[in-house]
């Protein structure tokens, strides 16, 4: 091998170095020295002048030992050179070698002996620094050891998204072991569905080199497909120093159990959030239709996409309920709410509807036992115990029902009726929490159906009370024609002491009259009965209308804490007089033929019960066709308008004398009277013929 070979030429021959390499080597700028038999330097690179400080010329042809030894390790340095090339055994080891400053700097070599094509020796040796080099493989080891040891996934990627490196914490997120990663695309490993996103989310890393961070994915791993998992990557460009792009580094954290408390808080913020919205919505009324019908509102689709709401017909008649265990159930359809249009729903019991259920039936079994039914994952062989008959089967199975829960509606310890509840597009089956939420709707809305229905009982046995006590009038007396009418509270659905009557009297004469008991409910009915009584007795006495107030006063002051208005007139067709006397109401109007009606000037009087009052009468001529309206405060009376405006627009209503008396009262009534009107009406009309 010509000594030429190793030559460097002159600086002013050398040719044009090529592009800088970047790599290891050049990181650690690794030389490389050559030696003939005789120790001198016969190849030279610019990476030993870099690490050694002579340029080539200075070194080519010297004596190594001379120029990079220290007089103390010579003889080492020349035994060494020896045995590599009588040997042909290379070296390898750390050595101090002179440096050009005088200094001695630890070097790190590699020799061994070279032959070229002519038979001649040589040794070559490979240098580097030797602190550098132990950095770097220190920097190595621990990269090593935290890739291996982090419990963070790692991969790296090469420029078109393929496996190069994975980790064990990779291999144990997404169960795929690490040889089999290798050398695949992205896309074949990633359980996400959003796989499409990921990738986008790399290339645009490698093209701009911003790494993305905590990029949040949800998806279902092949090592447990039945459950979502929930990740966290971030993504970084790799690059040599030279700035070459490497790839891409992919960190993947497994935030499975944060992500499903998360989801375990949100599901809790939104039940919270029903059950208060539940106990907003739910019992506005105390009526038990409209209740169910909030309830079914409530649970569709939050809960449920069916819902039904049925009760016991004992229960809603308020008959006592001795069941048996395991006999039919006679149930009355409330409410029925689908959060989509689904032929499910044809399935159900019309609200209204009466359906009986054999003791088979789950939702017979969930008022027997008071306790939910709950049916996971509903398969054919449910469906006959939860539809009422095969066609209804049919249609549930056809509507996709696939998760069933019934849960009884129990207020004050009797088990009244069912909540019934089907899912169909919601996926997920019900699971214990909606056994509890489904049961705190329940109770909440139990109560307030329960409410609802004994104040419905009692309601109708006022009112049937009410009407019981109302007279069954002839349209027609002697001299007048004569319309009533009588109408409960709207807002409330309650009955009062409101009452009319027509008394025939002696001499074809007619006694009006229309009271007011202060309160509502059966007492106040009640006491309206009495006083209706005593009413139809002292008229009977062809008393003066103040004598028969002065009487009525005597017997309200014998009653409870009753203040009681009433106005009492009577008409006598002969002379075509009507006396009238007031105590404390509302005053009556008149509408005469071609005149504005007016309310007459009565005086007011103190109301009945008070004590010790004397009652004025009035003589008022009526004339044919005059109309004369007597009524009680709860037709007049609003919370929202001033009386007087009300009493106005009471008379623009009267403003035709000639219109049929029933029209009138109905008139009356709807223009007059407002959803929210508290107080119960009685309007009696009578026309002077």
């Amino acid at each position: 091998m010509a000594v030429d070979s190793f030559e460097t030429g002159p600086a002013e021959q050398r040719p044009e170095p090529p592009p800088r390499a970047t790599g290891l080597l050049d990181v650690l700028s690794v030389a490389a020295v050559a030696l003939d038999t005789q120790g001198r330097v016969v190849f030279w690179t610019p990476q030993a002048e870099e690490l050694f400080g002579y340029t080539a010329e200075e070194a080519l042809g010297r004596h190594a030992a001379r120029l990079l030894v220290q007089p103390e390790h010579l003889g080492a340095v020349v035994s060494l050179f020896t045995d590599v090339l009588e040997t042909g055994r290379g070296w390898a080891g750390a050595f101090p070698v002179r440096h050009k400053d005088g200094t001695s700097r630890l070097t790190e070599f590699r020799t061994m002996r070279l032959l070229d094509d002519l038979g001649d020796v040589y040794a070559l040796g490979i240098a580097a620094d030797h602190t550098l080099l132990q950095r770097v493989e220190t920097d190595l080891a621990l990269c090593e050891q935290l890739v291996n040891q982090s419990p963070i996934g790692l991969a790296l990627l090469d420029p078109d998204l393929r496996y190069l490196l994975v980790n064990p914490a990779l291999q144990r997120i997404d169960g795929i072991p690490a040889e089999e990663h290798i050398g695949r695309h992205l896309r074949e490993t990633l359980p996400f569905p959003d796989v499409d996103t990921v990738e986008s989310a790399l290339r645009q890393v490698l093209t701009t080199g911003t790494p993305l961070l905590d990029q949040y994915h949800v998806g279902r791993p092949p090592s447990d497909p039945g459950n979502e998992h929930a990740w966290s990557l971030s993504f970084y460009r790799l690059a040599d120093p030279g700035g070459r792009v490497l790839g891409a580094a992919v960190s993947v954290v497994d935030v499975t159990e944060r992500h499903r408390a998360a989801g375990e808080a949100d599901r809790a913020r939104r039940r919270l959030a029903l059950v208060a919205e539940a106990s907003t919505r739910v019992g506005t009324t105390l009526d038990v239709q409209e209740t169910a019908r909030e309830l079914a509102e409530i649970a569709a689709p939050a809960l449920a996409d069916v819902v039904a709401v049925d009760i016991l017909d004992s229960a809603l008649s308020c008959r006592p309920m001795s069941r048996p265990d395991n006999g039919p159930e006679l149930f009355r359809a409330l409410a029925l709410k689908a959060s989509h249009p689904t032929v499910a729903e044809r399935a159900a019991d019309p609200p209204g509807d009466l359906a009986a259920y054999e003791g088979d039936r789950l939702v017979t079994l969930c008022v027997h036992t008071g306790r939910p039914v709950l049916v996971q994952r509903v398969g054919p062989e449910d469906l006959p115990r939860i539809a009422r008959d095969a066609e209804a089967g049919a249609l549930l199975a056809r509507a996709g029902v696939h998760s069933y829960l019934a849960v009884p509606l129990i207020a004050h310890g009797e088990v009244i009726g069912a909540l019934d509840l089907k899912r169909t597009r919601n996926p997920a089956p019900f699971d214990e929490d909606d056994v509890v939420l489904a049961g705190e709707l329940a109770g909440r809305a139990a109560v307030a159906i329960d409410n609802a229905r004994w104040f419905q009982s009692v309601r109708n046995t006022a009112l049937t009370l009410q009407r019981s006590l109302l007279p069954d009038h002839s349209a027609h007396h002697t001299g007048l024609e004569v319309a009533s009418r009588y109408q409960p509270a709207q807002a409330t659905s309650e009955v009062g002491g409101d009452w009319y009557d027509v008394i025939p009297l002696a001499g074809d004469k007619t006694a009006l009259v229309v009271g007011d008991v202060m309160g509502n409910g059966i007492d106040a009915a009640a006491t309206m009965g009495r006083l209706r009584t005593a009413t139809c007795a002292y008229a009977e006495l062809d008393l003066d209308p103040g004598e028969v107030l002065q009487h009525l006063d005597k017997v309200t002051c014998d009653l409870e804490h009753y203040i009681v208005t009433c106005l009492y007139a009577v008409y006598e067709p002969r002379t075509r007089r009507c006396t009238i006397a007031n105590a404390g109401h509302m005053p009556p109007a008149l509408a005469r033929p071609g005149r504005a009606p007016t309310l007459l000037d009565l005086p007011s009087g103190a109301p009945l019960g008070v004590g010790g009052i004397t009652f004025r009468t009035t003589t008022v001529d009526l004339g044919p066709g005059d109309l004369l309206v007597l009524y009680t405060d709860g037709l007049v009376e609003t919370r929202q308008h001033a009386i007087d405006d009300r009493l106005n627009v009471l008379l623009s209503f009267l403003d035709e004398p000639h219109r049929p008396l029933e029209e009138t009262c109905d008139l009356l009534l709807h223009g007059l009277r407002h959803p929210d009107d508290h107080d119960d009406v009685a309007l009696l009309i009578a026309r002077a013929l």
